[in-house]
């Protein structure tokens, strides 16, 4: 914390008092609906599709992102950014983000955003892209916005009925909004990403995370693994890849081959549970194809990570899911699959808050008994702020409906979500079987 005071105070203090270098160098960006952030707080909004035929660099260069850059150099705060103003505004030993997002570039990289002209444009150092929504799985906290197979439940069964709470529209159409341009068809967003990338793109990123979506399942993920194998040495950005690691087996294989063309790549899958509890939750999901997979990349020299979404249905078997990887350390070393824990917030009705406490405090309690010898110093940290969560958060966030109504929406949704996807909760989940009767 100290260390994070005296970074605000000596690197963006002295440039103003709303100065975050994400809105210069970081982006989210989603290809196949056409819109873009400058990190995950600012709602999404859109890029210019024609535009980009002259200058592809409006990826990121957006005329709102530049407005936001001019307000942030002369001190005044971007709306879109009322997170970290909320934060800091609590007082001035408060952290926002905007310095955890500053904090990861160079003095140089700080002070050249800072008295570069806000209209000019700059290349991104590091980036978010999802090439398309193609996706085997689809998960009971995602929706069709980023999953094809979502989309099928909802276009071959229509709406989920009776929602009543925040996030009830994730679940009542298929967001085709998010997939403007057919898998066969040329997409301006695509092009622009790869035109981008052969001029300046290579050289100024530093990191690369591509998402999905499954982007193992997207050609265009392969299309710029197809560039590194033919420019060797072009390149040191680093890759990312958010995968399910659910793929055909001959996708996972194609994977561990093109590693040998890449700079480095790391693997980021998403696994908070068990057994049939896990594919109850992650719907398409074989859990012992999962594990195999996710121990043949770790030996093929890419670096597995497992990021844990915490939501209602994981807390019971989160701690075997924990002990799983810990005891694997023990045969393959303590840098196999180091994990994170995500709390879910949305929709909130799948908030792991919705349990009742007896629930909550069973998880706590078999989390507290875990034998955590292999595990990472900041894996504790996280873990630790996870009990507390458990233990202490009432609500989701403040906008989060009263907890009748995610209740109704919690049995509602679950009980369109078995017969959708032929699934039992009750045989998913024994230990909430009570407590869902009842609701």
């Amino acid at each position: 914390m100290q260390t994070d005071l005296i970074f605000k105070t000596n690197h963006l203090d002295t440039k103003s008092a709303s100065f975050c270098a994400a809105k210069w160098y970081n982006a989210t960006i989603w290809l196949g609906s056409g819109m873009t952030t400058s990190c995950h707080h600012p709602l999404p909004h859109k890029i210019d599709a024609e535009a980009l035929k002259h200058n592809p660099k409006l990826l990121h260069n957006t005329p709102e992102k530049k407005e936001q850059r001019k307000q942030m150099q002369c001190g005044e705060r971007p709306g879109g950014c009322e997170y970290c103003w909320k934060i800091e505004d609590m007082g001035p030993n408060f952290i926002s983000d905007r310095v955890y997002k500053s904090k990861i570039y160079t003095s140089e990289e700080l002070n050249n955003a800072y008295t570069t002209t806000h209209d000019e444009d700059v290349d991104l150092i590091t980036l978010e892209i999802a090439f398309d929504r193609t996706c085997n799985f689809a998960c009971s906290y995602c929706n069709p916005a980023f999953s094809t197979t979502w989309v099928k439940d909802v276009k071959n069964n229509g709406a989920y009925q009776e929602l009543i709470s925040d996030g009830r529209n994730h679940f009542t159409h298929p967001h085709d909004s998010n997939q403007l341009y057919k898998l066969n068809e040329t997409n301006p967003y695509v092009e622009a990403f790869f035109a981008w990338w052969d001029t300046d793109l290579h050289r100024t990123l530093r990191e690369l995370r591509i998402t999905g979506g499954e982007p193992i399942m997207s050609a265009e993920l392969w299309r710029l693994f197809d560039w590194f194998r033919l420019n060797a040495d072009k390149s040191q950005t680093k890759l990312a890849i958010n995968s399910n690691l659910g793929g055909k087996a001959e996708l996972i294989d194609r994977l561990v081959e093109a590693r040998t063309h890449l700079p480095s790549l790391d693997i980021y899958t998403s696994m908070e549970a068990t057994g049939y509890s896990a594919e109850y939750i992650r719907d398409g999901l074989d859990f012992d194809q999962w594990w195999k997979n996710l121990v043949k990349l770790h030996f093929a020299d890419i670096d597995t990570h497992c990021m844990m979404t915490i939501n209602a249905l994981c807390l019971p078997t989160l701690p075997d899911m924990i002990e799983k990887i810990l005891r694997a350390r023990e045969l393959f070393g303590k840098d196999f699959a180091t994990m994170s824990y995500n709390i879910l917030r949305f929709p909130s009705f799948q908030s792991c808050l919705v349990l009742p406490q007896d629930i909550k405090d069973d998880c706590v309690s078999k989390l507290k008994q875990l034998d955590l010898t292999n595990m990472q110093d900041w894996e504790r940290g996280q873990l630790d702020r996870l009990i507390e969560y458990l233990q202490v958060v009432e609500k989701p966030h403040n906008e989060a409906f009263e907890m009748p109504k995610l209740h109704n929406d919690f049995k509602k949704f679950y009980t369109q979500y078995d017969v959708r996807r032929n699934h039992t909760f009750t045989k998913a989940f024994p230990e909430l079987e009570s407590w869902y009767e009842s609701l």
